[in-house]
């Protein structure tokens, strides 16, 4: 044999060898995505509410994806949606679902641009990305699952645990007795951090329940305060001095979401550390608050930018332009993400997911605990189907 066939054989070996390797390799072989309507048990009110923005909050739109592979591996992921766009996201969800059939579960970015072009026409934002949060968030949920760890150990962990604090008891709508007595039922629970809500058209009114708050909590435990893009500049900046006072980790969403400069001027006059960041719904968007200087915290939701994969592009900017983490809702996944970042972050406290899982966080001494479950750490519960009233299915289970 010549020198030449002889390379010519040893070449066409190792793509064919190339080959067979990739197509033993494991693949995606069913897909289910589904939508259930999960009911609050109290119509939730904040600032955009009391000034006629927005009608109460009565339910929370969740959007399921489960995937099997081949080999026998699983991944659970969801998004999610308040008020409208629940039906939007699964109806897109169910367009591109069928792309992931065939693939290789470890190619999450392939998998993920292929979904992003499925729905080119309708952008890279927004809805859009929310209804491939949950396939990414199944694909990483599986990933880690394969690896036999849990996702954020897979990630890199900082830490086993995380800063906690909650939101839940502190809304407009409840009364500011109800509001003290929900702030010490948290704080005996072992929430590190409380948050309550502000915005209100009589700022006098804000001022009073925060000082009975703190008053409760004593000056130095961690209280924070969210205003829900309620307020115009001239407006944050001078109840912005006021509440200097009151020794806050931060102040929430003072300005429109989308006000970069505005949040930057926050930022610099104000002593007290300005967060926003939870309504934006691509790294894009981020990429333009973390480098315009808006924010001292950034508080990044998975479900809203799209899924774990650009949450991470995310937390690497942040990281590298020394703002600290706090992400929005979503404790299930965000504590795994939160503790694979270098700087102390906070985790926020919601308990309205509760019902859709059989397993539960465990919270000790103002710490949300890293569980040693595998992947995110959660099975769907009877009720998570009970409230379902759509679903579908593609190709066929294993």
């Amino acid at each position: 044999m010549t020198a030449s066939a002889n390379s010519d054989a040893v070449s066409y070996a190792k793509v064919s060898h190339v080959r067979i390797a990739a197509e033993s390799g494991d693949r995606i072989v069913w897909v289910k995505i589904s939508l259930a309507f999960l009911p609050l048990a109290t119509p939730v009110s904040d600032a955009k509410v009391l000034t006629g923005r927005q009608k109460p909050l009565t339910e929370v739109a969740i959007i399921f994806a489960q995937l099997l592979t081949r080999d026998g591996f699983e991944g659970i992921g969801f998004s999610y949606s308040k008020r409208a766009g629940g039906q939007g996201i699964y109806a897109h969800a169910k367009e591109i679902a069928d792309n992931l059939l065939g693939e290789d579960p470890n190619d999450i970015d392939k998998i993920y641009t292929k979904l992003l072009w499925a729905g080119a026409s309708v952008g890279r934002s927004g809805m859009a990305v929310q209804a491939i949060s949950p396939f990414d968030i199944a694909l990483w949920d599986m990933k880690a699952k394969r690896a036999g760890l849990p996702l954020a150990k897979l990630l890199g962990a900082h830490r086993d645990s995380v800063r906690c604090y909650n939101t839940s008891g502190g809304f407009l709508h409840t009364p500011l007795d109800q509001v003290i007595k929900n702030v010490a039922i948290s704080r005996e629970s072992g929430i590190g951090g409380i948050k309550i809500k502000v915005g209100q058209p009589d700022t006098a009114e804000d001022l009073k329940r925060l000082t009975a708050v703190r008053q409760e909590l004593g000056d130095d435990f961690p209280l924070m305060v969210d205003a829900n893009q309620q307020w115009d500049r001239e407006t944050a900046m001078r109840i912005g001095r006021k509440m200097e006072a009151f020794n806050l980790v931060w102040i929430e969403e003072p300005l429109d979401a989308y006000d970069v400069e505005g949040h930057a001027a926050l930022t610099t006059a104000l002593d007290t550390p300005i967060a926003t960041g939870e309504m934006l719904t691509s790294f894009r968007e981020h990429e333009q608050l973390i480098l315009g200087n808006a924010s001292d915290f950034v508080q990044p939701d998975a479900p809203r930018v799209g899924g774990i994969s650009p949450f991470l592009k995310i937390m690497d900017l942040a990281a590298r332009n020394g703002r600290k983490l706090a992400p929005h809702f979503a404790m299930e996944i965000h504590l795994h993400l939160a503790a694979a970042y270098p700087i102390e972050p906070w985790l926020e406290h919601f308990e309205w997911l509760n019902p859709l899982f059989n397993e539960q966080l465990e919270l000790r001494d103002g710490r949300m605990l890293i569980s040693d479950r595998h992947g995110l750490g959660f099975t769907l519960s009877e009720q998570a189907l009970a409230w379902t009233v759509q679903q579908a299915e593609f190709g066929k289970r294993p």
